[in-house]
């Protein structure tokens, strides 16, 4: 269930990028007030009536949504606490994952006392 609500998620997030980036030109044919035709990215179908009249009673209407076209964001766009920061935090995060080649000996100075007597086998308990 989790595996098909993250495609999902996923899925509609790339449709949102695309639909963001995309440029959308709307085209509507009206004629004597009603919408005729509306057409995406093309020019809209006409009604077969003659425009070319001083007074026409068909009108274009059309409207275009810019899409974002600057995307790509370069490092130096970034004032200079933001470059501190964004390269500190790498820093910090790839050193997170660091695996230590040794491990480091915290007794290796350490003597241990003298073994008067085996304090364990003297304690021990035999179940025969």
């Amino acid at each position: 269930m989790k595996q098909i609500f993250h495609q999902i998620v996923s899925s509609l997030m790339a449709l949102l990028v695309l639909a963001s980036t995309v440029s959308w030109t709307v085209d509507k044919h009206i004629c004597m007030g009603k919408v005729m035709d509306i057409s995406l990215f093309a020019h809209a179908d006409d009604c077969g009536m003659d425009m070319e009249m001083e007074k026409s009673c068909c009108d274009d209407e059309t409207f275009t949504l810019q899409g974002q076209h600057d995307l790509k964001i370069s490092f130096e766009n970034f004032d200079l606490d933001q470059q501190v920061f964004l390269v500190s935090f790498v820093q910090t995060y790839f050193q997170l994952f660091e695996i230590d080649s040794q491990e480091p000996v915290t007794f290796g100075e350490y003597n241990p006392p003298p073994l008067i007597r085996d304090v364990q086998v003297l304690d021990q308990t035999f179940l025969i």
